[in-house]
């Protein structure tokens, strides 16, 4: 079997000692720090040591028995997020527990960072949560995505695309990031990863931006690509040895779907052009992942205050009686398809349901 040499040729992005330190020190030009320097000046050079070294992964395990390779020195953060995994999943699985959904706010506005006003996004989960909170018998969870444009040490760092070089290369979870060398810490996704995996129903509701989902639901989305054909063994590929994961994939890949099965509903506001492709967009990503579509009440487009000025928006929306219903429509659609599915009589859930007066 012919294995071929990954591709390199891109320039270098390492950094001399004294670019690294004044990157390093720029963050901190508060007045606070200026007596401080000694300090900083001693944290800094412990900094580049690690940053020279590459010490991506500081803390680490032997793997143990239940890994292909027990030596492997696995990271400690990567273990402590695949427990929680595992304990997502079986909460998932177990039926002696309520049935669980995920709402997703998508924008990355809020009244608490520079815009200074809540986002319809949320308005409109609120909506949705109030209808599956009416109901006793289902657990809802919240993600609001405007937290990382808003809340100190939030981050979702970008996907490095592994998939690329090959699926087995690519971990489930995730085991880019911490990279403590490069001072890419505090991701959000090894929090995230578990909401996925224990809901039985995910709700996304996201403005559109420039035609396309917002940064922030972006980001979580390129993340999740772990979780659609991810490897759950990274020592399988002795961490990330790129040729031996083309090899490994071109001996056959079992592709494993971990958030196969969770059932879908897809909210999506516009003001002036995109609402529909974000929508296709967002429905089709989640049928790839074989995430089943709760039924076609709980997949909306529409248009807020269309045309009309920003600043007036909100008013927009507390007078559009039919978006709100199509949102309580959307989250019954998704609750009924929830419930169907524990009762192992899956059907076209939301059918039934009254629509919205026109307009």
């Amino acid at each position: 079997m012919r294995v071929p040499e990954p591709r390199k040729g891109t320039p270098s992005p390492r950094l001399g000692e004294a670019e690294f330190r004044a990157r390093f020190l720029s963050q901190f030009k508060d007045d606070a720090f200026h007596g401080l320097k000694a300090e900083l000046d001693s944290i800094a050079s412990a900094a580049w040591d690690a940053y020279s070294h590459e010490r991506k992964s500081p803390q680490t395990r032997k793997a143990g028995p239940e890994f292909h390779d027990p030596e492997y020195d696995l990271a400690v953060d990567w273990i402590d997020a695949r427990e929680r995994i595992r304990a997502a999943e079986r909460r998932h699985e177990d039926p002696a527990q309520k049935r669980r959904i995920l709402l997703i706010s998508g924008s990355s506005r809020s009244e608490h960072t520079c815009p200074g006003e809540a986002s319809k996004s949320f308005r409109l989960m609120e909506i949705a949560r109030g209808v599956l909170q009416a109901r006793g018998d289902i657990e809802v969870e919240i993600l609001d995505l405007a937290r990382l444009a808003s809340e100190y040490g939030r981050n979702i760092h970008p996907c490095k695309a592994c998939f690329s070089t090959s699926p087995a290369l690519c971990h489930w979870p995730c085991s880019c990031y911490p990279n403590y060398s490069l001072g890419q810490t505090q991701d959000w996704m090894n929090d995230i990863y578990p909401m996925w995996v224990a809901a039985h129903g995910v709700m996304i509701v996201t403005p559109v931006n420039w035609y396309q989902v917002s940064s922030p639901v972006k980001l979580m989305m390129d993340r999740l690509v772990c979780a659609d054909g991810g490897n759950p063994d990274p020592t399988l590929t002795q961490g990330k040895d790129a040729r031996l994961a083309k090899e490994i994939e071109l001996r056959g890949w079992d592709y494993p779907r971990h958030l196969q099965g969770r059932l879908f509903s897809v909210v999506v506001h516009g003001d002036v052009e995109g609402a529909e492709n974000v929508r296709r967009s967002l429905s089709d990503w989640l049928r790839f992942m074989q995430m089943v579509p709760a039924g076609p009440l709980a997949e909306i487009d529409r248009y807020i205050g269309y045309w009309k000025p920003y600043a007036t928006s909100h008013e927009e929306l507390d007078a559009d009686a039919a978006m709100q219903e199509e949102v309580r429509n959307a989250a019954r659609t998704l609750l009924e398809a929830v419930i169907a599915q524990k009762e192992g009589s899956m059907v076209a859930a939301g059918s039934g349901l009254p629509q919205p007066r026109e307009k």
